[in-house]
């Protein structure tokens, strides 16, 4: 009641303004924390069976995400498209950029399952224990086989997200991890009736959670109010135009996407492979990471819609206002983060501590403390990325995004490598030198905002 009741408040006179970001972030941060939290459970119920359980769920969620970022990247570009054509003026478009995305997620099915072998292969790249190599596979097949609720349920989030009604993706995710959560419990521990899964329980509670939140999401899209706003009933059909330029501008997207997670699950392939403490230390320290932030990606969205739809209305000094705004938003959220990482460290550690003492963990939990609390020192910074490269993504300069975030990204795997495979720096070192450059990499994203460049493509849609 309290968000709604800050939802409905007058707008400042100034577009982009810190309420009007907040009116597409909010949601969309409290959407990404449930996501993040949903997930965050799968491994914590798993942790309590052992560290190799749960550094299965994350070596092969990651690598799902790995396969489905390209295609979800593509789709991601929708946001843009179809705050761009409400900004313009052309209602009856939003809905047609939606059902170009759901025809696009229906042709990635057969793709989505073919990419399940190149999964098991870079598996067996990580010369993983058999005690995390099977149920790391078994996770990583059902979540690919479910691939294209993902994609749908995306699809969806972001046609709301595009028109600036954020809640009900908000109110769709809270659902979706309510239901992941209590059918995690029983499908993995194996409560009542239900068999004991393990990893398989997981799996199989994160698509339950994803289907539910599409029914929601499908209910409102197809409501009175959007048939007559939209006309959601009657654009059915494949439109080519749309299409073309959801790949013109969203391949680009696709491809930062596929390559930014690429080179993070990189990164924790090298991890794992330093041994078993050292990726039970990492798993930990990148769970924590997801949870500082994922939710920020709230605020990546809601700067894309907002500098989209500026961009749409041709209102070059609102789209820059709002990038502002979302800055000073997100710096408060890190600070909060920040302080729990230097003060709490040992706490967020030891919720990860399985059920019985167990030898790998107690070696860990030492150098992923230590990690947390170098992980401050980039936390702050990222809030740039976010912002800017949400920002750009808006005003549709895609392409100088790819290929800097895939630089970045691929400049920290690198730096790992070096330090941990030609220096053979203990893990805790070489997570300086990844802290170290990923956190002033993204004031390139920064100076690519205040060059300006990204006008021109105002002026295109002019």
């Amino acid at each position: 009641m309290i968000l709604n009741t800050f939802l409905q408040q007058p707008r400042f006179k100034k577009n982009g303004g810190v309420h009007d970001v907040l009116v597409v972030a909010l949601p969309m941060l409290l959407s990404m924390s449930f996501d993040t939290l949903m997930t965050f459970v799968d491994r914590l119920f798993l942790a309590k069976l052992g560290p190799c359980e749960m550094n299965a769920a994350l070596g092969g969620g990651g690598t799902q995400i790995v396969m489905l970022n390209f295609f979800s990247g593509v789709i991601s570009y929708a946001t843009a498209m179809v705050a761009q054509r409400l900004g313009a003026g052309k209602s009856n478009d939003c809905s047609k950029v939606l059902v170009q995305t759901l025809y696009f997620s229906v042709f990635c099915i057969p793709l989505l399952i073919a990419t399940i072998p190149i999964g098991y292969w870079m598996f067996g790249l990580q010369n993983l224990v058999p005690e995390q190599m099977e149920p790391q596979k078994l996770y990583f097949k059902i979540l690919m086989l479910g691939g294209v609720l993902m994609l749908v349920r995306n699809a969806l989030a972001n046609f709301f997200s595009g028109i600036g009604e954020a809640q009900i993706v908000m109110k769709a995710a809270f659902v979706a991890m309510l239901v992941n959560v209590v059918a995690n419990y029983f499908l993995i521990f194996g409560v009542g009736p239900f068999p004991k899964c393990g990893v398989a329980g997981a799996a199989y509670g994160t698509l339950l959670g994803t289907f539910v939140a599409i029914v929601m999401l499908a209910v409102v899209y197809l409501s009175r109010r959007n048939r007559e706003r939209f006309g959601t009933s009657k654009n059915h059909s494949i439109d080519v135009p749309l299409m073309k330029e959801l790949f013109r501008k969203g391949v680009p997207c696709g491809v930062e996407f596929f390559l930014n997670m690429l080179a993070f699950q990189s990164l924790l392939f090298l991890f794992h492979g330093l041994g078993a403490v050292s990726a039970t230390a990492a798993s930990i320290m990148f769970n924590w990471d997801m949870v500082a932030y994922v939710p920020l990606m709230g605020l990546e969205v809601a700067s894309t819609s907002l500098v989209g739809r500026f961009v749409g209305a041709k209102n070059a000094a609102a789209a820059k206002r709002s990038t502002y705004s979302g800055l000073k938003i997100g710096w408060g959220y890190s600070l909060v983060i920040g302080l729990l990482f230097i003060f709490l460290p040992e706490v967020l550690v030891n919720i990860f501590s399985p059920d019985e003492t167990n030898a790998i963990f107690e070696s860990a939990r030492p150098i992923s403390i230590f990690m947390l609390r170098v992980a401050v020192a980039y936390i702050f910074v990222e809030v740039l990325l976010v912002i800017y490269a949400g920002a750009l993504r808006g005003a549709g300069d895609t392409v100088w995004v790819m290929f800097a975030s895939a630089i970045m990204n691929w400049s920290v795997t690198g730096a790992l490598f070096v330090t941990a495979y030609v220096f053979h720096a203990p893990a805790q070192y070489a997570w300086i030198s990844v802290v170290a450059l990923y956190g002033s990499a993204p004031l390139f994203f920064w100076w690519r905002w205040r060059s300006g460049k990204w006008r021109k493509h105002v002026l295109e849609r002019n």
